[in-house]
């Protein structure tokens, strides 16, 4: 599987953008601030429905802009021989509510087409997946499980706007009794609110739990054997899910029922800190993933260079289990590898050459030529590497902005082809 053409309107920097692409290594190069990492983010978000950079979709729109559109054919192949192309259409809006279209069909949702084109982001942030804050690994779970959890974004879409919902509830209880309306019939109805929104809230994060457990088990296995082939040590390493629902765990809770009814006893006794703090204490959203190293916390004992090993073990391991889980369907994942060779040492440079040389698509930014490692521009690369000067790109960007609509300057360069 490989993108053939990307075409983007409004998205980040861009004000339009369209390339065409080939099989193989495409290299993106260009000073920084020119939109290289645009591009490739408009190419995970359309994957995922997720970005590295932000936990949001309102920045990935032009400023001033209400929306923002990316486009992209995907061909499938056999063999090296071409058996299908499917165009992806997705619209982001800063009201939310992103649509999308297959070959320009029927409205569709943002989750109807997240994980048809599977993506794994290399990116100079993922030392913090071991380093940071717990948000930053479940990210990187919610990222994972789009791709191996069928129905996996529409859950984490629901699970989120149950939380917010009951957030308000809290707040609401909380201002009431701030105003001393202690005993009133609006508070009563509140009440019976909150109990809707808990029970929704405990049943849709056991579903939510339960898919990270499943994907961290995944990862384990191949997380291990990575790291040791990648850190060339006997280092022993584990990767372990840490669920704030810790019923789950509990050993006999394997029933959905019997894990809820003790996870709404927990809600009811911790009912009076969620008041007084406005917040859901517990729920899948408090989360975190340990990396353990040598049976200690990585967090704390690792050094800066175990880290990146650590992180790019993981990475390689999601692209191992995606790619396996979609080999009937005979689909490759893509990999972007966003700036990472400036963040490396040679030795970690050259393991993740030897992993992307002979992937189907490797979408690679940099901020010069003189970045690009001396593996990929060998002879026997030529073939397989190709380069985007990206300040060359934005000059066509003058000359699409007099198309306005995405749909029509997509139509317009794919007529010009056919007179060519």
């Amino acid at each position: 599987m490989y993108i053939s053409r990307l075409a983007l309107d409004h998205f980040r920097s861009w004000e339009q953008c369209l390339l065409d692409l080939a099989p193989g290594i495409t290299i993106f190069y260009g000073n920084n601030g020119l939109g290289k990492t645009n591009i490739v983010e408009a190419v995970e978000f359309l994957s995922t429905g997720l970005s590295h950079r932000t936990h949001s979709a309102k920045p990935l729109i032009q400023a001033g802009q209400s929306s923002a559109h990316i486009r992209a054919n995907v061909v499938t192949s056999s063999d090296n021989v071409q058996t299908n192309e499917t165009t992806y259409s997705l619209t982001l809006s800063s009201r939310g509510g992103h649509r999308a279209r297959i070959n320009n069909g029927n409205s569709l949702y943002l989750r109807d087409i997240v994980g048809e084109i599977p993506s794994v982001t290399f990116a100079p942030e993922d030392q913090q997946l071991i380093s940071s804050d717990p948000s930053v690994r479940r990210h990187f779970l919610d990222s994972a499980a789009v791709s191996l959890v069928p129905g996996y974004y529409e859950l984490l879409q629901r699970y989120n706007h149950i939380a917010k919902q009951r957030v308000a509830l809290l707040k609401n209880v909380a201002q009431m009794r701030a105003n001393g309306q202690t005993a009133s019939a609006d508070l009563s109805q509140i009440f019976t609110g909150l109990e809707i929104w808990t029970s929704q809230l405990v049943t849709t994060g056991i579903e939510l739990t339960q898919a990270r457990l499943s994907v961290t088990e995944k990862l384990r296995k191949p997380f291990e054997r990575i790291y040791q082939h990648i850190a060339g040590t006997h280092n022993r390493v584990d990767l372990e899910y840490v669920p704030s629902y810790e019923e789950i765990l509990v050993q006999g809770q394997s029933d959905k029922n019997s894990a809820y009814d003790d996870i709404i006893n927990h809600y009811q006794r911790i009912y009076e800190g969620e008041v007084a703090q406005a917040r859901n204490l517990i729920g899948p959203h408090r989360d975190d993933v340990v990396f353990h190293l040598n049976e200690m916390n990585a967090r704390e004992y690792a050094s800066n260079g175990e880290m990146w090993s650590l992180a790019l073990a993981l990475k390689m391991a999601l692209y191992e289990v995606i790619s396996r889980e979609s080999r009937e369907n005979e689909v490759q994942p893509l990999l972007i590898l966003d700036d990472v060779f400036a963040q490396l040492d040679n030795s970690r440079r050259s393991q993740i050459i030897d992993f992307a040389s002979n992937l189907q698509q490797v979408l690679i930014t940099v901020a010069a030529k003189d970045d690009v490692p001396e593996q990929l521009l060998s002879e026997n690369m030529k073939d397989r590497v190709h380069f985007v000067d990206v300040e060359a790109l934005r000059a066509t960007e003058r000359v699409l902005s007099d198309v306005p609509d995405l749909d029509e300057f997509m139509r317009q360069s794919e007529k010009q082809e056919e007179t060519q």
